[in-house]
């Protein structure tokens, strides 16, 4: 499937200080399950920071992402978005998915899936004016696709999935960004790309919340680390 943004268009104000992200004791279980996939879990992510979300597939970091992103049901008040609610900001807040996660024999070229990046702020029933595109075509200048804008997206590489997936972030040009598993399966070119415009994010004032298996970069990518187990979570030293 392709997330196409968020249809409702909410736009609350930040709580003046109040971080980018709390969690407090949030459990989830899908149904059917026999056991939690977050077990009472809470982590904070202060604004302009960079959290990193490690442990095995299946641990819980992607349920996390998810409900952080309002993809799935948590209770009220377990999750504060620069101290509302979610669903009260949706575009402050924007969520990669994994590339296995997307159909990519949707038909719709490039430019079109970046757009989507764009509906939180149009909502369904507008349609896109010349700022957007503006945005859009400077989102895929910055991650090399401006060529490849007219281009079926099931005609893409791994590594071009990857750079227009985190093009259509950054064309919502949201402060919350949550990224699962962005460098999963990419080439070393690919990799130092991704890694370079969340870097700019970062030195933007962007709050990244990213799951990753790369442990090797925790000290020099990111500020703070938790990592999930069986879906519960502790701070790395």
């Amino acid at each position: 499937m392709i997330h196409l943004g968020y249809a409702g268009r909410h736009h609350a104000h930040p709580v003046p200080a109040a971080p980018a992200l709390e969690v407090r004791n949030l459990s989830i279980r899908y149904a059917g399950a026999e056991e939690d996939a977050l077990d009472r879990v809470s982590l904070t992510a202060e604004i302009g920071s960079r959290i990193a979300l490690v442990g095995p597939n299946g641990a819980g970091k992607s349920t996390l992402l998810k409900a952080v992103a309002g993809l799935l049901p948590t209770p009220p008040d377990r999750v504060r978005i620069y101290g509302n609610a979610v669903g009260a900001c949706h575009h402050r807040v924007t969520y990669l998915e994994q590339r296995s996660e997307v159909d990519w024999h949707f038909p719709i070229t490039v430019e079109r899936l970046v757009m989507t990046g764009r509906y939180v702020h149009l909502g369904w029933f507008h349609r896109p004016g010349p700022e957007d595109r503006r945005i859009v075509l400077t989102a895929l200048e910055r991650l090399g696709l401006a060529s490849l804008a007219k281009r079926q997206i099931r005609n893409l590489s791994g590594g071009q999935q990857q750079r227009a997936l985190l093009a259509r972030a950054l064309a919502q040009e949201a402060d919350l960004l949550l990224f699962d598993e962005p460098l999963t399966a990419l080439d070393f070119e690919t990799q130092e790309a991704v890694l370079a415009v969340l870097r700019e994010l970062h030195q933007e004032g962007k709050t990244l919340l990213m799951a990753t298996h790369e442990l090797d970069r925790l000290e020099a990518d990111f500020d703070a680390a938790y990592r999930f187990d069986r879906g519960r979570v502790r701070p790395l030293a």
